[in-house]
């Protein structure tokens, strides 16, 4: 027997032009896809009662370190130069795979609270091989749907980002493959999370390329962001090396050349960008108009929660602020109204369609559109801070936030319903605190 709901009565934003949005209508989802989406359906089915909802697809998160929730909040004064000291000399060569797995459990769970339904773990701390197989069963335990993007070791900060001559290691990359990805059309998907150009010679580059292009699984890569990456011309240097392609996300993209824009473009690149970590650790201006002026379509993301907080509402009025006081100062210079500024449409594109893209899974999420899963989250359009209603979009996008995400769909599986997560988070909570102990007592100065 087939597991049927009806979501009736919300108000709903598809984000599909061919579906439009509906003042009020219902979607009808079965064995775990969405089915119809129609003012009014009839149907046997569980009836979910969305009035006075808000209905949109789950946000797609395209970069966030999640094995970083066990020391949330640690680095919340710094830049990127701190950044790299305070966390990734200092703490990450401490985890044990235990502590990726409490982080990665804490971290997927914080995600679909926030209506994160879809998420990119940019997982560079795997020091052992045991570290990526605590990765994946956390995120394989929480339901999430995501991409687990098999990132270096951080056991040496000078061997692995300044001109590193090591690769990620191969072997492991393709036993976890193996091991955990034998399929792509599952939850969990693969990537490989390079350093790419500048950060690692050219060999070690053109090898972990070649080895993502062997598994058929994409690249994600941090590039143009703060003093050193800014400087770097990493995307010159990857055309030179023959790299770029249709499988690379590239991140940040902050102080790119009008030629790597347009290098990125003519090459099918995709982009992800973190605009809270931007403009508060000094990487640069979020340049999400930027990017649509190439004909890309920008994606969002979180980062790290030792510096920013983890949902998508934060991200997406810090790229609606940040890229409108940018465009508003270059018209204020030039005496004229300003042109080209981002709308809050755009940032939910960002958030939802534009994320599935940039992950690869347009095909299956990011849109309520009827033969897609079903990756659904229902706010509440009641509370105080949301009504009245007069601008569905602009209430989501510029007065919600995490309070108003009463449920969670995952692939047609509820993961937070009446304003509840399902998982075990009391579980979760002592594990990432324990791990937080840890990790504190490992990084203590030795006293005299």
């Amino acid at each position: 027997m087939s597991n049927r709901i009806l979501l009736r009565g919300g108000r709903i934003i598809s984000m599909d032009p061919a579906v439009g949005d509906l003042d009020s209508g219902d979607i009808l989802i079965e064995d775990g896809k969405i089915v119809a989406v129609q003012p009014h359906i009839e149907a046997d089915a569980e009836v979910v009662d969305a009035t006075g909802r808000i209905v949109i697809p789950g946000f797609v998160d395209t970069h966030r370190h999640t094995w970083e929730a066990a020391i949330r909040g640690c680095a919340p004064n710094a830049t990127l130069d701190d950044y790299f000291v305070e966390v990734l000399d200092t703490f990450a060569p401490k985890y044990r795979p235990e502590d990726v797995y409490a982080s990665n459990l804490a971290g997927s769970l914080e995600c679909l609270n926030a209506g994160i339904t879809t998420l990119v773990d940019w997982s560079h701390i795997n020091n052992t091989p045991e570290h990526p197989d605590a990765a994946v069963q956390a995120l394989q335990e929480t339901g999430i749907r995501a991409q687990y993007a098999y990132g270096s070791a951080n056991t040496s900060l000078a061997d692995y980002w300044f001109e590193s001559k090591l690769s990620i290691p191969g072997d492991d990359v393709r036993r976890v493959r193996s091991a955990y990805f034998s399929s792509d059309d599952q939850l969990l998907t693969m990537g490989l999370a390079t350093r790419g150009t500048g950060f690692c010679v050219n060999d070690v580059v053109t090898a972990e390329w070649r080895l993502a292009r062997e598994l058929n699984i994409p690249v994600t890569v941090h590039v143009a962001m703060g003093r050193l990456a800014g400087r770097f011309g990493m995307i010159k240097a990857l055309s030179e090396l023959n790299l770029l392609g249709p499988d690379v996300t590239y991140i940040h993209c902050c102080y790119f050349s009008d030629e790597e824009w347009q290098l990125v473009a003519d090459s099918g690149g995709t982009v992800s960008i973190a605009p809270q970590v931007e403009v508060q650790m000094g990487h640069g201006w979020p340049p999400v108009v930027k990017a649509t002026e190439y004909g890309l379509r920008p994606s969002l993301s979180i980062d790290v929660v030792t510096t920013v907080p983890g949902d998508m509402f934060t991200q997406m009025r810090a790229a609606f602020g940040a890229d409108r006081a940018r465009i508003n100062a270059v018209w204020w210079e030039r005496n004229e109204p300003a042109q080209g500024l981002p709308t809050a449409r755009q940032m939910l594109e960002a958030a939802t369609i534009n994320g599935a893209h940039v992950a690869g899974l347009e095909s299956r999420t990011g849109s309520l559109t009827p033969g897609k899963r079903a990756d659904i989250v229902l706010l509440d359009a009641t509370a105080i801070n949301m009504t009245p209603i007069h601008d569905p979009v602009a209430a989501v996008v510029l007065m919600a936030d995490v309070s108003n995400v009463e449920a969670v769909l995952v692939d047609g599986e509820f993961r937070k319903r009446d304003f509840k997560l399902l998982g075990d988070v009391s579980r979760a909570r002592t594990l990432v605190e324990n791990s937080a102990e840890h990790l504190v007592a490992a990084t203590k100065p030795v006293a005299a």
